[in-house]
């Protein structure tokens, strides 16, 4: 009994001077734990993983997380040699990320910030991770709609309203909630008219989705975005093409074969989508 007194006593003089010279690590957080935005739930294992694996990351990646919360998929992400980055209100989850990163020897390539997500500038990003609410994601979206064409986004469980995910999958093994992974592909915007060696052709765009016509007769159908990379068929003829901003370069498939094309845009044609 005499050694177990010395041995608290002990550890009760290491906790107060660890406090005076201001080195106790903050606890973890507990679930359901409230924050500014969403209460803290954390994002299992085995889901960040689907999550990076959905969006492809790799060492030349910039990974952002927004709401990073005890920084697991930032450091996740840094594991798989990207840079990534943790957004996170909180100041104390701040800081608890940045010591678990330390400790799993990642503080070069994972780094955290306090700050608010709706005031913090993530257009570097090539990819976006988060698990927010629905209203949170649908505020965000004009925001990830400016990204680079190409940006990829996956979110914990929660959708985007009516701008419909790429990919989704649900993880089985190693998750008990919250385990769908939906990746979305910030599409460019080509809606407007454009001229072609022949005529011209005009689009209307829904998120990744587009419609419109060829000449003023031929309709466009199975037109579809992924980045900048723009597909659709036209009567008998497939278009592939990547869209550079003011022109789209790409194949047209026939029963000939391939032929290449080239799309001008009209000086003046709108750059919009719903946001």
């Amino acid at each position: 009994m005499r050694n177990a007194s010395l041995l608290i006593a002990v550890l009760l003089s290491v906790g107060v001077l660890a406090q005076e010279q201001g080195t106790v690590a903050p606890l973890p957080p507990r679930v359901g734990q409230p924050g500014k935005d969403v209460s803290w739930v954390p994002t299992s294992d085995a889901l960040v993983q689907q999550m990076l694996d959905m969006a492809g990351v790799k060492s030349r990646d910039v990974v952002i997380d927004l709401g990073s919360g005890d920084g697991r998929t930032v450091i996740a992400a840094a594991k798989r040699g990207a840079r990534a980055l943790g957004i996170e209100y909180d100041g104390t989850l701040v800081e608890l990320a940045t010591r678990n990163a330390a400790a799993a020897g990642l503080s070069g390539n994972a780094s955290f910030v306090k700050a608010d997500l709706f005031e913090s500038d993530f257009s570097r990003a090539t990819v976006l991770t988060m698990f927010l609410l629905p209203e949170i994601n649908l505020k965000l979206r004009p925001k990830l709609l400016a990204l680079a064409p190409g940006t990829r986004i996956v979110s914990n469980t929660f959708t985007m309203d009516d701008w419909d995910p790429d990919e989704s999958t649900t993880v089985r093994n190693g998750c008990l909630n919250w385990c769908t992974a939906l990746l979305w592909i910030v599409p460019a915007k080509v809606a407007g008219v454009w001229r072609l060696p022949r005529g011209s052709m005009t689009l209307t765009q829904e998120f990744q989705r587009i419609k419109g016509s060829v000449g003023s007769t031929v309709p466009i159908e199975n037109g579809r975005l992924r980045g900048d990379h723009i597909t659709f068929t036209a009567g008998r003829f497939t278009y592939s093409g990547t869209d550079a901003g003011d022109v789209i370069r790409g194949t047209i498939t026939g029963a000939s074969g391939d032929t290449p094309w080239a799309a001008q845009r009209e000086v003046g044609a709108r750059r919009s989508m719903p946001n």
